[in-house]
């Protein structure tokens, strides 16, 4: 804080701030005092106009880093409150937050989490689900897929989840008949979309790029073009000229 006693800042309509110490008292200035025009005084402790140039945190609030001794002699007591010998007690680095010595720490003691919070890819959605209870907002004879889903604003169609897989699941209740299109359904939500007179379609996955992918693709490309184009004949053999 500065080092104020006291400031008065008065403004035609509005209230003046005095700062006395740790406290703000605002209190509301007269009729006359309002039409007066923009002023401000400030006063440092030592009388002095407060300006850029002086200003300085309030005394006390500031102090200097501590010199730690190596002695008896510094006055600080024989270790200089750094206790008898020891890795602390050295110069130099400290040990990280959390080392124990070399024992077992205790955020590592603590019980694992499952899934992808404890770093398993196990635990990572292979599939973005919605259950056919959710499908309520579709009419009769509409098509739902990653698209339509996303457009009613069932599913979110950004960042990682936008890329995954549909897959439909079989909680809740079925009444209209919808064209559903989804890579995978489950065996319950199979039997209540038939059971609503609906059609299922098994959308094929996007197939992961990875470099084998990639060379077998390329392969394929060259075959087929070499396929396609049509063999060279072989060009006839000039005769040889006769000797002389």
């Amino acid at each position: 804080m500065l080092g104020l006693r006291h400031c008065q800042v008065s403004q035609p309509g509005s209230a003046s701030s005095h700062f006395r110490g740790h406290s703000l008292a605002v209190r509301q200035l007269p009729s006359a005092a309002r039409r007066q025009s923009t002023a401000c005084t400030c006063s440092t402790m030592t009388g002095e106009r407060l300006r850029l140039d002086n200003l300085s945190p309030q005394e006390g609030s500031r102090h200097k880093k501590r010199r730690i001794g190596r002695g008896y002699g510094a006055g600080q007591g024989g270790s200089c409150g750094a206790g008898m010998r020891g890795q602390k007690a050295r110069s130099g680095s400290t040990p990280k937050p959390g080392f124990e010595g070399g024992q077992m720490p205790l955020y590592r003691r603590l019980p694992k989490l499952r899934g992808i919070a404890g770093g398993m890819k196990a635990g990572v959605q292979r599939f973005v689900t919605i259950n056919v209870g959710e499908l309520g907002l579709y009419e009769e004879g509409e098509v739902v897929s990653l698209e339509t889903l996303a457009e009613k604003n069932l599913l979110t169609s950004s960042g990682r989840e936008g890329r995954l897989p549909l897959k439909i699941l079989g909680e809740g209740d079925l009444i209209a008949p919808l064209k559903i299109k989804a890579v995978q359904f489950s065996e319950q939500a199979r039997q209540k979309i038939e059971k609503a007179g609906g059609t299922i379609e098994e959308v094929p996955a996007k197939i992961r790029w990875t470099k084998q992918v990639g060379k077998e693709r390329k392969e394929a490309q060259m075959a087929a073009k070499a396929a396609a184009k049509p063999a060279a004949k072989p060009a006839p053999k000039s005769a040889k000229p006769g000797k002389k």
